[in-house]
């Protein structure tokens, strides 16, 4: 265990304001800070920073912890990786004996460090003759130079399934280290390991701090699926990653362009369009709109224009638009893609590309154009429905002037009056407003009674405990001097006294992590609670620091009321099982005849 006091030293001269701060913007709130949430999609912020207290939490999606916390939760880091990001930060070294391996489970410095020779091994058998001649005849002719090959590291996996394991084993990684990183099997007949990436050129995923964090691979035959991607690692998330956003992050302040494959970023950034990423083999989620935000202030959205490519357009315009960014749609004329497109157009592809990015067309505009596509406006019916449609579709937009405006096209493209389409829009606005406060309703009383619960499932057994034992935990936390009474019996609570199994853990760890003077660091329960478990134990700090009363009292009948409703809940289990008793002798007895029975038949 890293020492309380370099973790103490860590805290001090990383100031959570200024660490979160690099992430998200904050505003200063009286002795506080607020900021949009970085860990969910919102509109108004609900994230706050104690400097007081050196914590944060969103009442929006209840993260929350300290500044550690922060970073496990932002970077996707373990509690010693996060330490160390942070400990680096200021300039502090960590002892060496305090930076000994895990001996349970793989780290992240390791896949890391397994990734950066595999792309090395990857990227010389895509120059070997024997090896990767398949490979680099793909993608020369694909228009790519030896440059640009080797500006993003592209190399080539070897058609075998022992090759880069066999490699990787040389250079000391271990079958488990080389699974984990999703770089091999393991056989299940021989337990022997096995290459996942086999004759396909690889597309190295590199994070914006220069880690090679996973892999693509485009296959060379038939074979499915045409591109496989790296799966979640303990270095890699793929829904909090882009790729090429290492080289587009210094180029996109003004827009940023989001493709939908490696090799359209590719050709876009070889072509002097250095602002191109793309999503990792899925939907863009909303981590991913979250980071493009951090980067820049305009999406463009350049998908493929067959159906799919737009119900993938139409998601990533809803989630982009709720993270504050002007998104706009490109239409590539000519083409199927941008790596079509300059393939194509040759020495003038340039200008003709950045004349199609600056009419790029608005969200609206694009969902004008696919209604209108699907209905012949020239048939009443169709006419009719596309006007619902595109009610629908106003009724979604925020600012009233923008729903006149919209209205006004409508009208004219439809030849229906405005004033109709204003009604219509509005009754879909009091429509979506009543299903949105039906399923608000509803996700109250689940949560309320603990249903979903997935840190502490217990909930839903007995709401009214859980509810008190987290009262009595929040007062605990925020006045460690009572985790002293405890420790010195003072206060009479044990773990036996709570019913979950969660949130008697957080009593046993907080307890042993306090010394008898009532010193307690509440970054010391990083090490054994996920940043899930952490937002929770915050949300009770919280919760309690808001109100009045706090006092030794109130937590003595807390205590009482917690033993009280423990005892009730295993009497009304008891009497349950009794009764399940009964009726099981009874059934018994209707099912075996008694002797008396058999002797009358």
């Amino acid at each position: 265990m890293i020492s309380p006091e370099i973790i103490e030293e860590i805290k001090y001269r990383c100031d959570i304001a200024d660490v979160i701060s690099s992430y998200v913007p904050l505003k200063r709130a009286g002795s506080n800070y607020n900021g949009h949430c970085p860990f969910h999609s919102e509109r108004t912020p609900s994230f706050t920073v104690f400097p007081a207290t050196r914590s944060f939490y969103c009442f929006g999606c209840g993260a929350g912890g300290d500044v550690i916390t922060f970073i496990m939760k932002r970077e996707n880091l373990d509690y010693r990786s996060a330490l160390e990001m942070l400990a680096a930060r200021a300039g502090i070294e960590l002892p060496q004996d305090e930076k000994r391996e895990d001996t349970v489970g793989v780290k992240r410095e390791r896949i890391l460090s397994m990734n950066r020779d595999a792309a090395k091994f990857f990227h010389s058998c895509l120059y070997d003759p024997k090896l990767g001649a398949s490979g680099l005849e793909y993608l020369t002719k694909r228009g790519l130079t030896g440059a640009v090959i080797k500006h993003f590291g592209l190399g080539f996996a070897p058609d075998g399934f022992g090759n880069v394991t066999d490699y990787l084993t040389k250079m000391g990684y271990t079958p488990e280290e080389m699974s984990t990183g999703f770089l091999c099997g393991i056989s299940k007949k021989s337990g022997r390991p096995y290459d996942y990436f086999r004759n396909r050129v690889i597309f190295p995923i590199i994070d914006v701090t220069g880690n090679v964090v996973a892999f693509g691979g485009r296959v060379m035959d038939d074979s499915v699926p045409k591109y496989l991607n790296t799966s979640d690692t303990p270095a890699f998330k793929k829904s909090r990653n882009l790729f090429a956003l290492n080289y587009a992050k210094s180029k996109c302040a003004d827009r940023l362009i989001l493709c939908e494959g490696y090799m359209d970023v590719i050709a876009l950034h070889a072509n002097g369009f250095e602002n191109a990423v793309a999503t990792l083999g899925t939907a863009i989620t909303p981590e991913q709109a979250r980071i493009m935000a951090k980067y820049t202030k305009q999406v463009i959205i350049s998908y493929d224009s067959d159906d799919a490519g737009q119900r993938a357009a139409n998601k990533a315009m809803k989630l982009l638009s709720e993270v504050g960014l002007d998104v706009r749609v490109l239409k590539v004329t000519g083409a199927k893609d941008p790596d079509e497109f300059f393939r194509k157009n040759g020495s003038t592809a340039y200008e003709k590309f950045k004349l199609l990015l600056d009419g790029s067309r608005a969200q609206f505009e694009f969902k004008l154009d696919g209604v209108l596509s699907r209905y012949d406006i020239s048939v009443v019916d169709h006419r009719i429905k596309a006007a619902a449609e595109l009610c629908r579709i106003i009724s979604e937009v925020h600012s009233a002037a923008e729903r006149d405006v919209y209205i006004g096209v409508v009208s004219k493209k439809l030849e229906i009056p405005a004033d109709s389409l204003k009604n219509d829009v509005k009754r879909a606005m009091k429509e979506r407003d009543r299903v949105q406060k039906k399923e608000e309703i509803k996700a109250v009383i689940n949560k309320t009674a603990g249903y979903g619960d997935r840190v502490n499932p217990d909930t839903v057994k007995n709401t009214g405990a859980v509810n008190t034992e987290e009262n009595i935990l929040g007062i605990l936390l925020l006045y460690p001097e009572n985790l002293a009474a405890v420790k010195k019996e003072k206060i009479k609570l044990s773990g036996g006294d709570f019913f979950s199994d969660f949130n008697r853990k957080v009593f046993e760890e907080s307890l042993a992590r306090c010394d008898d003077t009532g010193k307690f660091d509440f970054s010391l329960l990083n090490e054994v609670f996920d940043t899930d478990a952490m937002g929770r134990i915050m949300s009770m700090v919280v919760r309690r620091s808001k109100l009045r009363e706090n006092g030794t009292e109130l937590l003595r009948d807390m205590i009482s009321k917690l033993r009280e409703e423990t005892k009730y809940r295993k009497n009304a289990g008891d009497d349950m099982a009794q009764i399940a008793d009964i009726l099981a002798l009874q059934r018994n007895k209707l099912k075996k005849p008694s002797a008396a029975d058999k002797k009358d038949s």
